[in-house]
């Protein structure tokens, strides 16, 4: 069986097909669906060696005990990671070498390789953000969340509903995510930062086709390892995921799960790629190639580690755990 996670999404009736039991709790995680009476909303049966996850239809109803109230919204991460094309949040660095970059940047930005990267024994320094499901921040279902406004002009407002200063930590993370979500998309891209589950499969099927089905693909660690960056080798030949189209989402700091998701009609690279740590762990990594960068900021961190300008390279990245891809689902 593939150990990369996967969950297949099934046209209409959506049925969810994984490779790893931890995606599955990693995702109930994320529709905040913790009470008995929403887990036994779900109906599994076995097709293929596979563990489907059978969801009652296209529009999935969230059993949520946790009023918007009552979440515990103080503890959020106010510091992630992501692909950001315009170079106003914090953004992957890659460097080459262990130490040279590594001492004089933020780590949690090593991300960023070339094509020329893609070999086996390839040692790569790596920033693989740990996540924690269990004090991660949860997807509200689709009604709670479209009653909370989601814009920078209701800043001061949204504070005050989080109850959260001015000046906090937090105060600048929602201000950088909202702000980061209203900016304009670049030429060939399509993009919306989804507050629900449900809206997150709804842009997938915008960018498929409302009938399509698509898997979802993310990252796999093997190991209860708290380091974060260490040098990672190449194991195996990496892979590449043949997809016509894909959907990348992207986790935002905010009170409550947000996804930053797009889609591009520039050509791109996924790929699985075998990594194996100093330490021993191993780690089943997704990670996408942008074939065509000519419309990214000339700001962009990626073009000065990797000393080049935009439209000149293809620039690759790895996914962290908590972010996701969607790809098209092969045809039989």
């Amino acid at each position: 069986m593939n150990r990369m996670r996967r969950i297949s999404i099934k046209g209409t009736e959506m049925g969810l097909a994984l490779a790893s039991s931890s995606l599955l709790f990693h995702l109930l995680l994320l529709m905040g669906a913790h009470g008995s009476e929403s887990r036994q909303s779900l109906k599994f049966h076995t097709q293929n060696e596979n563990n489907i996850i059978q969801l009652p239809s296209s529009n999935i109803k969230i059993n949520n005990h946790k009023k918007v109230d009552d979440l515990q919204l103080v503890k959020f991460d106010a510091k992630q990671d992501g692909d950001d094309h315009h170079g106003t949040k914090t953004e992957h660095v890659h460097s080459h070498g262990p130490s040279s970059h590594m001492d004089h940047m933020d780590p949690s930005v090593m991300l960023f390789f070339t094509m020329e990267d893609l070999i086996v024994g390839k040692i790569l320094p790596v920033y693989f953000r740990r996540t924690n499901p269990s004090t991660s921040t949860h997807f509200l279902p689709r009604e709670e969340a479209d009653s909370i406004p989601f814009s920078l002009k209701e800043l001061p407002n949204l504070l005050q509903f989080f109850s959260f200063s001015q000046n906090s930590p937090q105060a600048k993370a929602i201000e950088d995510t909202l702000r980061q979500c209203e900016i304009e998309p670049i030429k060939g891209e399509t993009k919306l930062c989804v507050t629900s589950l449900e809206s997150m499969l709804d842009f997938a099927r915008s960018v498929f086709g409302l009938n399509s089905d698509f898997n979802l693909v993310t990252t796999s660690y093997y190991g209860n390892s708290n380091i974060t960056i260490q040098n990672y080798t190449i194991l195996e030949v990496p892979k590449e995921i043949l997809a016509s189209k894909m959907v990348a989402c992207h986790s935002m700091p905010y009170p409550y799960a947000v996804f930053y998701c797009h889609s591009q009609k520039s050509e791109n690279k996924v790929y699985k790629i075998s990594l194996g740590g100093d330490n021993g762990e191993r780690v089943e990594a997704v990670a996408v190639c942008h074939m065509d960068t000519s419309q990214w900021s000339p700001n962009h961190a990626s073009f000065r580690v990797l000393r080049i300008m935009p439209g000149t390279s293809p620039v690759c990245h790895f996914f962290p755990v908590d972010n996701l891809i969607w790809i098209p689902a092969p045809t039989a």
